[in-house]
């Protein structure tokens, strides 16, 4: 490591998952098995993916933990909140995501992780109707609850540090309300009048874990830390933030494929995206409501990747269509088809189908790993706010709309800004361009 500024990763890191069901429990257990070395963690970036440092003769190839200091996976302490009461070894045989011989190694542990009753509103997520929920007579309440059980959860665990994940489900869509949600001032303020219409639980949890200096992640599509207010708490307590959504199948496949179309400028008519998918996640999103949210942000990825103005020949007046169906036989092993159809030369139409058959948790899990450690990676650095390099991770990543900046969708766009970013903590120059 060269010249860096980054504090190291002593103690205990406390990793709070909003949600123990199919993501979070496959993630835990995940980890648990690698600590044992009974499984390895394939798909994770900070464990397997090596970065370019220096140049010429000084070039070399270094594991993120290599370039900067990363918490070990042997110093994670897990936690959680969820509206079931179910322990994270119960939760993960029932979720069947993971096969049993996979889970009873590290059933001891997963049965001491009991979750914390959730912060939960079920005008949010109707399709859950889990009863091991906090009563909170106002949004204000809700934060306090949450503030200590994180103090609580920390002081028990002998953690040095806390990084909140949110886990759960997708909640119903809630525009951006300038009056409501464009400064700190008016949020917190709406928290204690208890506006139950503009404040979605999950700014509950963000606002509880950025008070408590913890950094917050949202793996959903829902409207929580994309919002000034919640920009202007990051800020005030020098936490970052990322979101939002965790980028696992279709959405992966297609950050990574349209870039194949607009490098090779060919011209695109239409994209249309399907999923079935059988698990908690896909029941809540059989809800209008609670899908639409999911809608903006799979659709959002495209617009910003083959752009008309850019190119007004090939890219005008094309059809993108996302549907999403709930399939309970499939579980979590979701099933995504993509029907793409570009035309090239003169005009002359062609067609591109992808079959994704794969599991949603597992493509998940790894993800979760990589955000936790990095966010947690990031607030030892001094980094706060808006954590643009961990978009690659994310299908919605966020950004400054009240600025007009236009999101870095391209999935190699966004390794490079994940590299320059690791490099940079690590003390060396960020010597990649995004162009």
């Amino acid at each position: 490591m060269k010249n860096m500024n980054v504090k190291p990763a002593d103690g205990k890191l406390g990793v709070l998952c909003v949600g123990l069901g199919a993501v979070a429990t496959t993630f835990i257990t995940g980890v648990l098995m690698v600590r044992k070395g009974l499984a390895k963690p394939v798909g994770s970036m900070t464990q397997y993916d090596k970065i370019r440092v220096g140049r010429g003769a000084e070039k070399k190839y270094l594991h993120y933990g290599d370039i900067v200091p990363m918490a070990q996976l042997s110093d994670i302490v897990f936690g959680a909140w969820d509206v079931y009461p179910a322990n994270a070894y119960e939760s993960a045989i029932n979720c069947e995501v993971l096969k049993e011989k996979d889970i009873n190694p590290v059933k001891d542990e997963l049965e001491k992780i009991v979750p914390m009753k959730a912060a939960f509103d079920h005008n949010y997520a109707k399709r859950l109707d889990g009863n091991n929920v906090k009563d909170c007579a106002t949004r204000w309440e809700m934060v306090e609850q949450l503030r200590q059980d994180i103090r609580n959860f920390k002081e028990a665990n002998g953690c040095s540090r806390i990084v909140v994940l949110w886990a759960a489900s997708t909640e119903i869509y809630v525009p951006v309300c300038e009056e409501v949600h464009g400064t700190l001032a008016a949020l917190e303020q709406a928290m204690k009048n208890d506006d139950r219409e503009h404040v979605a639980p999950s700014m509950c949890y963000a606002y509880a874990a950025l008070a408590e200096g913890a950094p917050f992640i949202m793996g959903a599509p829902n409207t929580t830390v994309d919002i000034p207010a919640m920009w202007e708490m990051a800020e005030k307590t020098q936490m970052p933030i990322a979101g939002k959504d965790f980028k696992t199948g279709q959405t992966l496949v297609k950050s990574g494929f349209a870039p194949i179309i607009g490098t090779r400028c060919l011209g695109l008519s239409g994209w249309f995206s399907t999923n079935i998918l059988g698990n908690r996640d896909g029941l809540v999103l059989d809800e209008p409501a609670n899908f639409h949210t999911k809608e903006v942000s799979k659709l959002s990825t495209l617009e910003s990747i083959l752009v008309p103005e850019n190119q007004p020949d090939l890219y005008t007046d094309y059809y993108h269509k996302v549907r999403i169906n709930y399939y309970p036989p499939r579980n979590d092993n979701k099933e995504g088809w993509d029907n793409i159809d570009i035309f090239g030369w003169m005009g002359y139409p062609m067609q591109i189908k992808i079959n994704f058959l794969c599991r949603d948790s597992i493509l998940a899990a790894p993800l979760c790993l990589d955000l936790v450690l990095l966010s947690d990676l990031a607030a030892r650095a001094g980094r706060y706010g808006i954590q643009r390099f961990l978009s690659f991770f994310l299908k919605s990543p966020m950004h400054d709309y009240t600025e007009n900046e236009i999101p870095v969708n391209h999935l190699f766009q966004q390794y490079v800004m994940l590299k320059n970013a690791i490099r940079e903590m690590g003390g060396y120059e960020a010597d990649e361009e995004i162009d």
